[in-house]
C-alpha cells in the first residue's frame, strides 16, 4: 500500500439494508479509527452516504469496511467516486 500523503475526497453510496442496522456508527468508528475527516447520512432512498477526506490508502481502507458494513447489514452495492479534497471538515460526524 502505497502511503501517498496527498489529501483526497471521496463520495461513497452504500445500498442494501443499510439503514436501521447501526450502519452508520459503524462507518464513523472506522473513519474515526482511520483519522479520516467528513460524515456520514441517511439518504431517503434508503442508501448511505459517505463523504470522506483523508489519504487515499486510508479511504480506500474505509470503501473495503463499508462494502462489508456491519453484521446487521447486508450491503448489495457500494460505490466511491473521487474528487479534490475541500478540507471543510475538522472531525468525522454523523449527520441528520
Amino acid at each position: 500500500m502505497g502511503k501517498d500523503k496527498k489529501i483526497l475526497r471521496a463520495e461513497i453510496v452504500a445500498s442494501g439494508l443499510v439503514q436501521g442496522v447501526g450502519f452508520r456508527y459503524y462507518v464513523l468508528r472506522n473513519a474515526k479509527n482511520l483519522e479520516l475527516t467528513g460524515f456520514v447520512k441517511n439518504l431517503y432512498n434508503g442508501d448511505v452516504l459517505t463523504i470522506a477526506e483523508g489519504e487515499r490508502w486510508k479511504i480506500e481502507e474505509l470503501f473495503r469496511l463499508i462494502k462489508i458494513g456491519p453484521i446487521s447489514a447486508h450491503v448489495r452495492k457500494a460505490t466511491i467516486s473521487w474528487e479534490e479534497a475541500t478540507g471543510e471538515f475538522k472531525d468525522f460526524e454523523v449527520r441528520y
